[in-house]
């Protein structure tokens, strides 16, 4: 009885809190989040949407929530005979009890940031729908299923692999769970519309930029949820950085009683400023209002960058008409270690801002749409974005999972067609069979994402057919997974595999979508005496680095690929692995899953990055083999000066971003310092501690 009394004096608590939270007033394009009082229970129990369920021995949690932060790190790999390894996949519920104020001439709609992979909804009992696919915002209106009072809200979210439901395969996690927000947004019945696969009624685009000016198209989407036509005002305007207007069309509309209206409208801009990538990412911003009785009763923003963009037939990508260079890194969906993807916006800053600092111009955006915060970040910095639908080696052969396919992409378009960052639409990754049914799968996402934007180029990561296979044709560019040095050969041969391709198709722009090395820093190896074993558990970090060295030396003297992205930034996990220095993790990032840069991270710095930096080589292979040792130090510097135990200082060229300098130890403990003035007067300096001792 005590523990009944404690647990319903808890929950009317968790009630209490969640209206006093649907009470705050918030701006309609917000809402009302949705975070605690939750109850969860892992299973499928009968009857948990029904009222009268009752829940009482189901845990409390706080949304977003993933089911499968603690089973995540068990790993196993086929390719030694392990079993793969075991996470939960399979469904699970989340119910949670809130109050809600009635409201007249309103309309309320249920906002999902993203749930996997496939979720039905009931409000008071009754079913309100229902979305598959894991990675999309999602949105009912439940104007009709709300009351006066108290409301429960039941989700069911299920991750099971679904043959309908893309994706079906991946060397990733799929985290299970109502995994980001929940939110209950509160419109006006005449409004700007929301429910266009979740995204803002706003869209905006560049038709064209000219002398002193550019064109700006956009098109808004209203609602008349009222029973009778209503005449009103949009407004509409392009405001700068500075929230100053630049451009506005104000017109009188009619709409008829429940219709559903694009506006569409077009701008120029006097002397704009135009978002240049890494150089200057300006950012004005599109805003629109609807007025009546000179009252703005509903209005919504989004980013506008004043850019074009386009991919050349020679390999050339161009940003605003002129040639771009665009290289950086795979990221796959933000995590963290013991919470999977249940992470904060400033913990996705974090992994944009190391990005950043590598100097990367673009980050190819792995397998799926990513949380916005990823999104809206890179318009920040200037950093290109490819970003792509998750159909991942395996598909069904089905009109049912090709047309949800076909809605990912939808749904992908609209909710981050206005991000200037994205530069094009990645119509999927390492398609491994090519009959009629794959190639009109790829086919129709292409023709999709050309119908909804044409203003963006497609792009396929293609693998594992012939480099001219016709799946590999259907995109307007194509990119290739190659791996030479880690899976097979060595790591120069990717320029010659290069030279070839483009030698046969001289018209197609080709790319590489992916390369990279496994690579711990916890395995120490310097020199390294041949290539580890790719699934095995020696996986040193100087391989890794002198890995990177190659590809990247060879790759930057052919202008002809039009991007190439290091797999993968940052360490992630995957339950297909159990290699490197711990299972369940795919080691090829250049940086650690605790976000600890590695050795090759620095090498791209001293390649792209505009800051100055100097980085010495091999600091965590603290106990040296031999006297003699080769050091490297990464720099975009002309020179450095190196210096041994506090000896003299001496001067080393630095010659394709490497000084290489040898260094005679002491016995016992050394101190190896290097330093370099930057052009502004600034010193950098760097340090390690090697030992040397003729006995353990």
């Amino acid at each position: 009885m005590t523990h009944l009394i404690t647990n319903l004096v808890g929950r009317i608590a968790l009630a209490i809190l969640a209206t006093i939270a649907l009470a705050q007033p918030v701006s309609a394009a917000e809402g009302v989040p949705l975070h605690d009082g939750w109850q969860f229970i892992k299973g499928d129990p009968a009857g948990a949407s029904a009222q009268t369920y009752d829940d009482d021995g189901w845990a409390s949690v706080t949304v977003p929530h993933t089911y499968n932060a603690v089973d995540s790190g068990i790993g196993g790999a086929k390719a030694r005979g392990e079993p793969e390894g075991k996470y939960y996949r399979g469904p699970a519920w989340y119910r949670l009890m809130f109050d809600h104020a009635s409201t007249v001439g309103k309309r309320q709609i249920l906002h999902f940031g993203g749930a996997t992979l496939k979720a039905d909804v009931w409000l008071n009992g009754r079913k309100v729908g229902m979305h598959r696919g894991g990675y999309a915002a999602f949105r009912f209106d439940v104007t009709e299923y709300l009351k006066a009072g108290r409301n429960l809200l039941a989700v069911r979210v299920d991750n099971s692999r679904n043959p309908e439901i893309s994706p079906l395969n991946g060397d990733f996690n799929v985290f299970g769970g109502l995994y980001r927000e929940v939110r209950l947004i509160e419109v006006p019945d005449l409004h700007l519309d929301r429910m266009n696969h979740a995204g803002p009624a706003i869209r905006g685009w560049t038709e064209s930029i000219g002398k002193g000016s550019a064109r700006i198209g956009t098109t808004v989407e209203l609602v008349n949820s009222r029973s009778q036509p209503t005449r009103f005002e949009l407004e509409t305007q392009i405001v700068d950085a500075a929230g100053v207007a630049v451009a506005t069309q104000r017109d009188g509309v009619q709409l008829a009683a429940g219709e559903k209206r694009a506006m569409p409208a077009s701008f120029t801009v006097a002397n704009p400023k135009l978002w240049r990538g890494r150089a200057d990412p300006y950012l004005y911003r599109i805003r629109s209002r609807i007025i009546e009785g000179d009252v703005a009763i509903d209005s919504q923003s989004v980013p506008l960058g004043i850019r074009t963009v386009a991919v050349k037939t020679d390999g050339t990508f161009l940003l605003n008409g002129e040639r771009y260079p665009l290289y950086g890194v795979n990221m796959q969906m933000p995590t963290r270690f013991g919470r999977g993807p249940i992470v904060t916006d400033g913990e996705i800053d974090e992994d944009m801002r190391l990005i950043d600092a590598m100097g990367a111009t673009g980050i190819r955006l792995a397998h799926m749409q990513h949380p916005p915060r990823v999104y809206d970040r890179a318009d920040e910095l200037g950093i290109l974005i490819l970003t792509e639908v998750p159909l991942i080696d395996d598909h069904d052969q089905s009109d049912a999972f090709r047309e949800n396919l076909v809605q990912q992409m939808k749904e992908l378009i609209a909710q981050h067609t206005n991000n200037p960052s994205v530069a094009l639409w990645g119509i999927g990754n390492e398609i491994r069979v090519s009959d009629a049914a794959s190639n009109r799968l790829l086919a129709d996402l292409n023709k999709t994402a050309h119908t909804l934007d044409p203003y963006r180029p497609t792009t396929y990561a293609h693998c594992c057919l012939d480099d001219d296979d016709p799946i590999a044709q259907h995109s307007d560019t194509v990119s290739y997974n190659r791996y030479f040095g880690w899976y097979w050969t060595k790591s120069e041969d990717i320029g010659p595999w290069a030279d070839e391709l483009h030698a046969k198709m001289p018209n197609r722009p080709i790319g590489v979508s992916e390369y990279g090395a496994g690579g711990s820093i916890r395995h120490q190896e310097d020199p390294v005496v041949k290539r580890p074993e790719s699934n095995g558990y020696w996986h040193p970090e100087q391989y890794q680095t002198d890995f990177h060295i190659k590809h990247w030396l060879e790759m930057k003297k052919r202008p002809f690929l039009w991007s190439t992205f290091v797999w993968v930034a940052i360490d992630f996990p995957s339950f297909k692995r159990n290699e490197g220095d711990r299972p369940a993790i795919n080691d090829k990032g250049l940086i650690t899953e605790d976000r600890t840069p590695k050795d090759a991270y620095y090498w791209y710095q001293a390649n792209w990055a505009e800051k100055p930096m100097l980085h010495i080589a091999s600091s965590r292979d603290t106990q040296k083999r031999t006297r003699q040792v080769k050091a490297m130090a990464f720099s975009n510097l002309p020179a450095i000066e190196v210096r041994l135990n506090g000896g003299e200082w001496t001067s080393v060229n630095v010659e394709d971003r490497m000084a290489k300098w040898t260094v005679e130890l002491a016995d016992g403990a050394n101190l190896v310092e290097a330093r370099a003035r930057t052009p502004d007067g600034r010193l950098l300096t760097d340090k390690v501690g090697w030992r040397y001792d003729l006995r353990p």
